[in-house]
């Protein structure tokens, strides 16, 4: 930007107004930007909450049947192999989250994490079925 020689012509509206135009613009973009953020922050807030809210708190007592999650990493596990090991029987609990459960077949004991462990739900029971044979129609 070139400055004019008169200090008269200075305060001309020509050279005012794009300075005038450019600082209102960086203070609207300042201003958006400020907004997204804290759009954003209030955003992550909510989502945080809401996910807070569906994780499931796991009550366990001591006694209970529990399936141990298989974490050994594989890399081509197969598809109909089950991902939970057990039953197994709880105990002793620990305040930090950490249970100590004993093996049904091995008796062996070990802790792990309450994460790692879901509820054991023995299989329904099943009525005896009547077997019918069929005989061949008589024509």
């Amino acid at each position: 930007m070139k400055f004019p020689d008169e200090p008269d012509s200075l305060c001309t509206l020509s050279i005012i107004e794009p300075i005038v135009q450019e600082v209102f613009e960086l203070d609207c973009k300042n201003k958006s930007e400020e907004d997204f953020l804290d759009k954003l922050e209030i955003e992550d807030k909510e989502t945080k909450v809401f996910h807070v809210a569906r994780i499931s708190k796991k009550n366990f007592t001591i006694g209970q049947k529990v399936l141990l999650q298989h974490s050994k990493l594989k890399f081509f596990p197969g598809k109909l192999r089950s991902r939970w090991l057990g039953p197994h029987v709880i105990t002793k609990i620990f305040a930090n989250g950490a249970v100590e459960i004993q093996s049904l077949k091995t008796k062996n004991t070990f802790k792990v994490n309450d994460h790692q462990l879901k509820e054991y739900r023995k299989g329904f029971q099943t009525e005896p079925v009547e077997i019918m044979y069929l005989e061949d129609p008589i024509l």
